[in-house]
């Protein structure tokens, strides 16, 4: 994905003994979740190792936490966790699709990127967990002559666990670099015009495409333990906006559209309304048999969507009394949607670039 052809030269008036170096230019390091490099024991059990290990996701104690992970959670979790990748493993390329859409997504925004800066600028992605990793892409992308680099996380809505995780990873690795380049990240983008406007034209798209409009639209957003919230996250009140803004850019009203949460884990309390009980409630109290359900805090199709809602929530769903469930997919590599993020990045370039 990375070009490190560029030819080296010498600095203008050094010595002409002195080290030739690439020509300088602008990283623009995307950065996503991560996924397993397999459906094996192995493979899962070294990404979830690695992700449930992170004390951004769990914050527990290390001295109570571990021991659970490793002689209990990590001896069961990687099988059941490796089954439910193979229901959506992308075979012809041996991948996630996570993967095989953050390379496509990576493409069509290196492209647009080229075609605005030239040669000025690089485009490449990382993950927080599994390959590639983000030290490992910082390290060509110094070595390519990017002395500055943009870091943009592919998640909406600020999180600690997503977010911040990102960012920690990410100086991390500028912490191994003898000559730092300079750095920026992006800002999350839950309320950015043309987000909104992709999110509005892909639920406009799949609502056209149905012989019946959908009783409600659930919004669906990866859930996180209520205590963060009263710690200060700020997730929560990002999605409510997210939802907000759809919601007006639609022109519908509070009874069309609704603010849900997925994806628990442990003992503890999370955002509620979970989105597992509240899609059963909606077929069983409030007579919906018909319902549409998006993800807009994932940038990319993933395990969450792709077998999480689209199996555990639609059974839920189903059970309640529900009829007919869609699922509108996430942006991915929609032209709206690398409109946008190009866009975002065009913003943060600035200064840094003509």
């Amino acid at each position: 994905m990375l070009d490190t052809s560029t030819a080296k030269t010498c600095p203008a008036h050094a010595p002409a003994d002195h080290p030739k170096l690439p020509a300088q230019k602008v990283g623009i390091l995307l950065a996503n979740l991560g996924t397993p490099d397999a459906t094996d024991y192995w493979s899962m059990r070294r990404y979830l190792n690695e992700f449930l290990s992170d004390r951004r996701v769990i914050d527990y104690a290390p001295w109570k936490w571990q021991p659970i992970l490793q002689l209990i959670i990590l001896t069961k979790r990687p099988f059941s966790s490796g089954e439910a990748y193979k229901s959506i493993w992308n075979e012809e390329a041996n991948e996630s699709p996570l993967m095989t859409i953050t390379k496509s997504q990576t493409t069509k925004i290196k492209a647009a990127m080229h075609a605005e800066y030239g040669d000025q600028v690089m485009v490449d992605f990382c993950m927080r967990y599994g390959n590639p990793s983000t030290p490992s892409k910082v390290r060509e992308m110094v070595e390519a002559g990017c002395s500055k680099i943009l870091f943009f996380p592919l998640y909406p809505h600020y999180a600690g666990a997503t977010s911040a995780t990102a960012n920690d990873q990410f100086f991390r690795a500028l912490m191994k670099e003898k000559w730092q380049p300079t750095a920026r990240v992006v800002d999350p983008y839950f309320e950015h015009p043309k987000y909104i406007e992709a999110l509005a034209q892909s639920v406009e798209r799949a609502y056209g495409a149905m012989d019946k409009k959908p009783d409600i639209l659930v919004c669906s957003y990866h859930g996180v333990p209520k205590r963060y919230l009263m710690e200060g996250d700020p997730y929560h009140c990002q999605c409510q906006k997210t939802t907000r803004l759809l919601k007006e850019r639609l022109g519908w009203d509070d009874t069309q559209i609704t603010t849900t949460f997925q994806s628990r884990f442990g003992p503890e309390e999370w955002l509620k309304p979970y989105t597992v009980d509240e899609v059963k409630r909606l077929a069983e109290e409030d007579g919906k048999k018909h319902i549409a359900v998006i993800a807009p805090a994932f940038s990319a199709d993933c395990i969450e969507t792709l077998e999480e809602i689209n199996e555990e929530i639609k059974e839920s769903f189903e059970e309640g009394g529900g009829e007919r469930f869609d699922y509108i997919p996430c942006l991915n590599d929609d032209d709206a949607h690398i409109d946008a993020l190009s866009t975002i990045i065009g913003e943060n370039l600035g200064g840094w670039v003509p």
